[in-house]
């Protein structure tokens, strides 16, 4: 069937049609569909004495955009919620699982990662934090153990994180190459990471590798020509950095194009270190995304306001490098769509905990803890346009978080609590 929109802020546009990764295709070629008249009374479980659901839908519940629903239960057939409603009205089901006046809340949607690497980088963040300098490589360090290793080694780390998140409430992710930046090693790391979701992005335009270092224009040919039609089958997304010291907006403007030429939307890595091009460059060409935003004039922000490319911030990155928080605040009274995301990476934010996100995006990004959580799973489905994850409400998958607490705003009111005690994952619970 096809689920209904999520909440948009103000000023967003409704997502397109959604893509389903290869775990939900094959939930989905064994599980029954639930059409809009199908009987919820047949669901297969029931989630009970829910002290407060966040289902993402404001015409549900206290009419916020949260939709919170209080003395709530969800019914589940398949790998798809049939219902959510006061626990009193519930279907009967032959499986029922109580929640014990705990809270219920949409699996996190992790919109911007790179968990295809291999090596450490524990000197560097040891130095930066000790206030030493460190001279050594940042990426090209990452880029040269994962050219290094193994496609087991590099499956292998990709397994353990996203295992990782799972356990942390992480149902939904996107994660990226660009840890290769030859040919062969950025199109076996999309192979790599397309075996665990299709929310693959090609980040060949991360830097431009030592080896074409006296070439910068030659690099990114190769990005925009072989690379691209190696790497485009195994992708749904397309990224560049644009940044001083990685590639101007001329680069990154040549770059997407290119990848939309061949069927990639485009995100962008924009404005994380400095003032630039890449906000307005991601407007322009309909970006799903443009992400970090740390920098942004006036202009850019409104920008943001008046189009669909959803602002993610990357708090992690902030905490790991010690630089300038996202103002949240004043993209979200301007109307922007905000997602929240881990940025998950070796060298400037090595968590997968959104939990941890949540937190400090209400204590130093001046979000509210509702918005924190709307902006950590109906906002990181907006960044991936995608209408079926996010949120609970009928035809959304059933992709859902028990937290150990009765309420969501615990995610930010204890920081650094394990409060994820269980986790479905398209109907069944994996944690």
């Amino acid at each position: 069937m096809t689920p209904g929109h999520p909440p948009a802020r103000p000023g967003s546009a409704p997502a397109p049609e959604p893509t389903a990764d290869q775990a939900t295709k094959d939930a989905m070629s064994n599980a029954t569909t639930v059409s809009p008249a199908h009987s919820a009374s047949t669901a297969s479980t029931l989630i009970t004495n829910i002290a407060a659901l966040v289902t993402n839908d404001p015409s549900l519940g206290d009419g916020s955009p949260l939709g919170l629903v209080h003395d709530a239960a969800v019914a589940i057939e398949g790998d798809r919620v049939v219902w959510t409603g006061d626990h009193s009205k519930a279907p009967a089901t032959d499986n029922r699982v109580d929640a014990a006046g705990r809270a219920v809340i949409p699996g996190f949607v992790d919109s911007h990662s790179h968990l295809v690497f291999a090596g450490d980088r524990t000197q560097e963040f040891n130095a930066r934090m000790s206030g030493r300098p460190y001279s050594a490589g940042g990426i090209r360090t990452t880029v040269a153990a994962t050219r290094a290793a193994s496609d087991g080694e590099l499956d292998a780390n990709v397994t353990r994180y996203l295992a990782e998140a799972l356990r942390q409430g992480t149902t939904t992710f996107e994660t990226k190459s660009g840890y290769g930046l030859t040919v062969e090693d950025e199109a076996r790391a999309l192979r790599i990471a397309a075996a665990h979701t299709d929310e693959v992005t090609y980040l060949g335009a991360h830097i431009v590798p030592p080896d074409w270092a006296e070439d910068p224009a030659g690099y990114v040919a190769l990005v925009t020509g072989e690379m691209l039609d190696a790497c485009a089958p195994h992708a749904r997304w397309i990224d560049v950095f644009c940044e001083k010291g990685a590639f101007d907006g001329d680069q990154a403007r040549a770059i997407l194009t290119a990848g939309k030429a061949r069927g990639l939307h485009p995100r962008i890595h924009a404005n994380q270190l400095s003032y630039g091009p890449g906000v307005q460059l991601a407007v322009e060409l309909d970006a799903a995304s443009a992400d970090h935003c740390t920098h942004l004039t006036d202009a850019d922000v409104d920008a943001l306001a008046h189009s669909r490319t959803v602002a993610t911030l990357l708090p992690g990155a902030e905490f790991s490098t010690r630089a300038a928080w996202p103002d949240a605040r004043r993209l979200l009274d301007a109307g922007a769509t905000v997602a929240l995301s881990t940025d998950c990476n070796p060298g400037s934010s090595f968590t997968s905990s959104v939990p941890f996100c949540v937190a400090l995006a209400v204590r130093d990004m001046g979000m509210t803890p509702d918005e924190a959580v709307w902006s950590a799973t109906a906002g990181g489905a907006a960044a991936l346009r995608r209408t079926d994850v996010g949120r609970l409400t009928p035809g959304a998958y059933a992709d859902l978080v028990l937290l150990d607490a009765p309420s969501h705003v615990h995610l930010a009111y204890r920081p650094g609590v394990p409060l994820v005690s269980g986790v479905w994952r398209r109907g069944q619970r994996v944690v």
